[in-house]
């Protein structure tokens, strides 16, 4: 059995105790038989305990059993607040996997997003990151005509935004943080040299107040947004930062963000339309109104 078909069987066993939070053994069976996995044949109970050893290490859940009920439930996540999103976001994008595997029959009638920049150099670079160790490669940024040959970074973490993963790190000759874009990487190669990561870099700290992958030496605003109701609901939903909070209003909402006000995040609030208006800071507003008419020159100019 490859790796790759143990970790979609161990994310389906965390999936269905997660989903069922508690559930017997004879009903994880029956789960289990009517799966891909299971082929119409019960788990033998030396599998399930071996699974359940290795769910924790690889995951850091516990799958614990009450004898009381004869039930069995995840007990806890053994992570502090950063890893758990990672392992939560691993849990999640594994179960999805092993869904939509189920589901080749109608694979015509099912669209997802593709993220091409997980099959470019995430590997080497995530390699890079566990041991610590420089990488060079080539850069190819869409502002540019030419490639950049040769650039060396120490990578100090990795970030996955709208469809394609960043790697932030310092650049070597410039000696500052840069982030680059994987899918615009080529001969990416580990150079052997290892390096120290900054006792004072925090990696959640560093794109704490960015909407997106955009770092400046700015301040970080207070910006609020006035949303109708319907659009309230969206951003409740799926919030645009972190830092999002509501004060809801008879008719409106207010959402308040400590957020940096960077070109990406300027996009975001063009893409939000009539239902969002800027009530603060005032030279978001103006970012906001000048970019808008720049765009309504583009139809009206002829």
């Amino acid at each position: 059995m490859t790796g790759g078909n143990l970790l979609a069987r161990y994310t389906w066993v965390v999936d269905t105790l997660r989903r069922y939070s508690r559930i017997s053994r004879e009903e994880f069976n029956k789960r289990w038989s009517a799966s891909s996995f299971g082929e119409g044949q019960p788990m033998p109970r030396r599998t399930f305990y071996n699974y359940r050893q290795s769910i924790s290490e690889l995951f850091g859940v516990e799958i614990a059993y009450d004898k009381r009920t004869n039930e069995y439930y995840i007990e806890h996540l053994e992570t502090d607040n950063s890893d758990a999103s990672l392992t939560d976001w691993l849990l999640n994008s594994a179960a999805m996997s092993g869904v939509l595997s189920d589901a080749r029959a109608v694979s015509h009638r099912i669209f997802v997003e593709d993220v091409p920049s997980a099959r470019h150099n995430l590997a080497p670079i995530l390699d890079a990151l566990n041991h610590d160790i420089a990488i060079r490669f080539t850069y190819n940024p869409f502002t540019r005509s030419r490639p950049s040959p040769g650039v060396e970074i120490e990578p100090y973490l990795i970030k996955l935004f709208r469809q394609r993963w960043y790697v932030a790190g310092r650049n070597v000759s410039e000696n500052r943080l840069k982030t680059y874009a994987l899918d615009r990487m080529t001969s990416v190669e580990l150079t052997g040299r290892r390096f120290d990561m900054p006792a004072d870099f925090d990696p959640a700290e560093y794109f704490r107040h960015s909407f997106g992958i955009v770092v400046d030496s700015s301040e970080p605003r207070r910006v609020t947004l006035r949303t109708d109701s319907r659009q309230a609901k969206y951003l409740r939903a799926l919030p645009l930062h972190p830092s999002q909070q509501e004060m809801i209003h008879d008719k409106f909402s207010d959402f308040t963000y400590t957020i940096l006000l960077t070109e990406d995040f300027l996009k975001e609030l063009m893409t939000l339309g009539p239902s969002v208006r800027v009530i603060s800071p005032p030279e978001l507003r103006l970012m906001l109104a000048d970019r808008l008419r720049q765009t309504l020159d583009q139809y009206t100019s002829d």
